[in-house]
């Protein structure tokens, strides 16, 4: 039966009958996707993957990959586990991503001669010479990422974020959830 409304009062998904069909109120409680700081550093990393990919495309290098060649070329030489923690992540990605570096004749693992469980990796020439190729290229995502903000702001942003990776150092292990 229809009301003089227009409203069928026998509707079963009538919200009024239903309130989690309401819609929700704006309240004072309301958080905004672009309020939420997960929200806005995924997307952050989302920015300068792609302005990432648009310098450094070219180079067939993820910023995952340039950051273990980067820490190679600083170390020169380092096990696994070392490689994992000091770009924060776990070994298993870690493993993977150093395993296609030496597929393309970038890095080399052997044996570590100070514990037979370990793989101990280096740059090899084709990696330095290719590490070194993009560096400028990389260096220009980085600053396009930023580039809205002024020097000190840049600072700013880049204090703020440390402290913050700091206080969390921790749970780079959890990033496989």
């Amino acid at each position: 039966m229809v009301d003089g409304a227009g409203k069928n009062e026998g509707d079963a998904f009538a919200p009024d009958r239903h309130p989690e069909l309401r819609k929700p109120e704006v309240s004072e409680r309301s958080w905004p996707l672009a309020e939420r700081p997960g929200f806005l550093i995924r997307r952050l990393h989302q920015i300068h993957v792609s302005l990432f990919a648009e310098r450094c495309g070219a180079f067939g290098i993820t910023p995952l990959q340039y950051s273990l060649l980067s820490e190679l070329l600083s170390r020169i030489e380092a096990d696994q586990t070392t490689l994992a923690n000091a770009v924060a992540l776990d070994r298993t990605t870690t493993t993977g991503a150093l395993r296609r570096l030496e597929a393309r004749g970038l890095v080399s693992r052997t044996t570590s001669t100070a514990d037979r469980r370990a793989q101990s990796c280096r740059l090899t020439e084709e990696g330095i010479k290719i590490h070194n190729a993009m560096a400028d290229a990389a260096r220009q995502a980085h600053e396009a990422t930023v580039a809205v903000l002024s020097s000190g702001e840049r600072q700013i942003l880049t204090q703020l974020m440390k402290k913050v990776a700091v206080a969390h150092g921790q749970r780079h292990e959890a990033a496989d959830l």
